[in-house]
């Protein structure tokens, strides 16, 4: 087990054999770049799970954000298994070791979340579904990720859409929440656009809606969500590497998340790039430990 308590002080399995619907597992380091140090997002997980303790003993308690408690009245069906025991700079390794865990936790059946760890992760965690599609993606993020390769690696933290986009059993991507620049050329933007991905700016959701997002999602396909926390506003999410001004609100994501639950079906949730070194008073860890609780609750809440 990590060196945290669980998240909301779940176990590792349910007491009564019942199989969970989800399974929250870790993981710190996935392909970093020559010469950086991903050191820094991989306490991203335990303190999430730190975030969580707080609540660990409402569970049952009445949920706004949910319109009921966390499990609907029904029995906890959501266990943590614990990190992934990843190593900085081993990038082939980690993604090995990612995509097992991932398949793993598809094969029982439930549905994984991810706790990264940068972007990296996401390329294994998606991988994990080849047997599983086809699969769309929504990926919620201040950047489109689709760099070829950085510094010579092909599976680094801005690269994941890209990589994603070659995967046959990725049907179809919706990129929201995308804003001022990043590492996108012309080149990235131009190649996004010929696959047929669909981008949705922050600002077309603050002036438009969710809906805006959410249109482009078939309904009842099956779709893997990937959180990266830049794509939120830092007046709430101050804890990332690259903070950008005119991000989503809390309630326009855990609205985008409740309204895929009812639009379509999630099948995988991974949340990356909090980073703690840069976090106040632990306002970005709360966040994304609610977060994740609204994940479980639409979770729970499919049908």
């Amino acid at each position: 087990m990590t060196a945290s308590p669980p998240f909301l002080s779940f176990h590792d399995r349910l007491a009564d054999g019942r199989m969970p619907r989800a399974v929250i597992f870790g993981a710190g380091h996935g392909s970093t770049y020559p010469g950086k140090d991903s050191s820094g997002h991989a306490l991203a997980a335990d303190a999430i799970r730190a975030a969580s303790q707080e609540d660990a003993a409402l569970v049952e308690h009445w949920d706004f954000d949910l319109g009921g408690p966390l499990f609907d009245g029904h029995p906890v069906c959501c266990i943590e298994a614990g990190d992934i025991a990843t190593t900085m700079h081993d990038n082939a390794g980690n993604r090995a070791r990612i995509e097992a865990r991932t398949r793993e936790v598809l094969a029982l059946p439930a549905v994984p979340i991810l706790l990264g760890g940068d972007c990296s992760v996401t390329i294994p965690f998606l991988a994990g579904f080849a047997d599983h599609g086809p699969v769309w993606i929504l990926q919620i993020d201040a950047h489109i990720d689709w760099r070829d390769e950085v510094h010579g690696e092909r599976y680094g933290y801005s690269s994941p859409m890209r990589r994603a986009s070659e995967m046959a059993h990725v049907a179809g991507m919706v990129q929201v929440g995308l804003r001022s620049v990043g590492s996108a050329r012309l080149t990235d933007i131009e190649a996004a656009r010929r696959y047929g991905s669909h981008f949705v700016t922050a600002r077309e959701v603050h002036g438009q809606g969710i809906e805006t997002a959410l249109r482009h999602i078939p309904e009842g396909a099956r779709v893997v969500v990937t959180l990266d926390c830049d794509s939120i506003d830092p007046g709430i999410m101050p804890g990332v590497a690259a903070r950008t001004p005119g991000g989503l609100t809390y309630t326009q994501v855990i609205d985008l998340i409740a309204g895929l639950g009812r639009r379509a079906r999630v099948t995988g949730f991974d949340l990356v790039e909090f980073y703690p070194p840069a976090d106040i008073d632990g306002l970005s860890a709360l966040t994304a430990a609610r977060l994740l609780v609204n994940v479980i609750g639409t979770i729970v809440r499919q049908v």
